[in-house]
C-alpha cells in the first residue's frame, strides 16, 4: 500500500505543469454521439470535466446527442433520414431536436455533473445568442444550420461565475427559427470565440489512422497545413473529414490546438490534458 501511495504521489507530481499550464485557461470539450452510449464511460468523462474544473481549468461541455434524438423520434414512429451522414430535419424533427438537446440531453449531463460537486449550467445556442445560424447550403436537410455567429458574452458570464457551461448544439436565425448545428461545428466555434487553449471532440474512434482498419495505425500529430495532403492520399475520408475539418476550424481561429481522443478508452481526457504523452490525434500549426 505503502508503494502504491508513493505512485500515486509521483502521478500527481508529474501532473503538476500541466495543471499550471492550464489552469485559469479554456477547454472546450465536444460530447456526443456514440461515446455517450456507455454509462460507465459517460462517468469517467463527467468525472474528469469535475476534477478539471476543480483545478482551476475553465471547462466548457458542448454536446450532441444522435442516439438519444433517434430513441425519442422512434418512440413517436418517425424514421430518422440522413442525406451524406447529416440528419433531415424536417419542423417536426426540429421539435424533437429541440426538445432532447436543450431539454432531456442537457439537463442529464448538468445533473451528472452536479452530482460529483461541481456545478453546472444548461444552456442552449438559442440562449442569448450563443449561436446564430442560417439554413445550410447545399444539399436540401430542412433546418439543418450553418453558424453565421457565436456570441460568447453568456458562456463567460457562467464561467465567472464559477459554473461549468453545458452548451446544447441548437441554434436560431434572427426570425426565432431553430436549426440543428452538428455539435461538432458548434464546438469548433465555441472555441474559436473564446481563444481556448484546446478543444477536443470525445469520439467513439481512437483519432485518425492511416489504416482505418487498424486501431494500432494512429497519427498522433497533424499539423493542419498538412491536412489536403492527408485527404489527397485517401486517409482523411468519410465520416472523419468533418471532425479534422472541424479541428482546422478551430486552429484557424486561434485555438493553441485541437485533439480527437477516443472517449472509450477511462479517464481519456485526464490523459490528453495532464501527461507528456496526451492521447488520440493532436492538431496544430507549424511554428514560424
Amino acid at each position: 500500500m505503502k508503494i502504491d501511495a508513493i505512485q500515486k504521489a509521483e502521478i500527481l507530481s508529474k501532473a503538476l505543469p500541466f495543471i499550471q499550464k492550464y489552469s485559469g485557461k479554456i477547454v472546450v470539450v465536444k460530447y456526443g454521439g456514440n461515446a455517450m452510449k456507455n454509462e460507465e464511460l459517460k462517468q469517467n468523462v463527467i468525472t474528469d470535466i469535475v476534477l478539471l474544473s476543480e483545478i482551476g481549468i475553465h471547462v466548457v461541455l458542448v454536446h450532441g446527442g444522435g442516439p438519444e434524438i433517434n430513441k425519442m423520434l422512434g418512440k413517436i414512429g418517425k424514421e430518422s433520414k440522413f442525406v451524406n451522414g447529416l440528419r433531415y430535419t424536417d419542423d417536426e424533427t426540429m421539435d424533437i431536436v429541440q426538445m432532447v438537446l436543450a431539454g432531456k440531453t442537457n439537463k442529464d449531463l448538468v445533473s451528472l455533473i452536479n452530482q460529483k460537486g461541481a456545478k453546472a449550467v444548461g444552456i442552449c445556442g438559442m440562449d442569448a445568442n450563443v449561436i446564430t445560424a442560417k439554413k445550410l447550403p447545399g444539399d436540401d436537410l430542412g433546418y439543418v444550420g450553418a453558424i453565421t455567429g457565436v456570441n460568447p458574452q453568456l458562456i463567460l458570464d457562467v464561467i465567472e461565475k464559477g459554473y461549468i457551461p453545458v452548451v446544447a448544439s441548437v441554434g436560431c436565425d434572427t426570425n426565432g427559427h431553430s436549426y440543428n448545428i452538428n455539435a461538432d461545428t458548434a464546438a469548433a466555434s465555441v472555441a474559436g470565440c473564446l481563444g481556448a487553449e484546446n478543444m477536443i471532440l470525445v469520439s467513439d474512434i481512437p483519432g485518425v489512422l492511416r489504416d482505418p482498419k487498424d486501431e494500432t495505425s494512429l497519427i498522433q500529430k497533424i499539423y493542419v497545413e498538412d491536412i489536403h495532403y492527408l485527404k489527397d492520399a485517401g486517409i482523411i475520408s468519410g465520416g472523419m473529414i468533418p471532425k479534422v475539418e472541424c479541428c482546422e476550424t478551430a486552429i484557424t481561429h486561434s485555438v493553441k490546438k485541437a485533439v480527437i481522443i477516443d472517449g472509450r478508452v477511462p479517464h481519456s481526457l485526464l490523459i490528453e490534458i495532464l501527461s507528456e504523452e496526451g492521447i488520440g490525434t493532436m492538431f496544430e500549426k507549424k511554428e514560424g
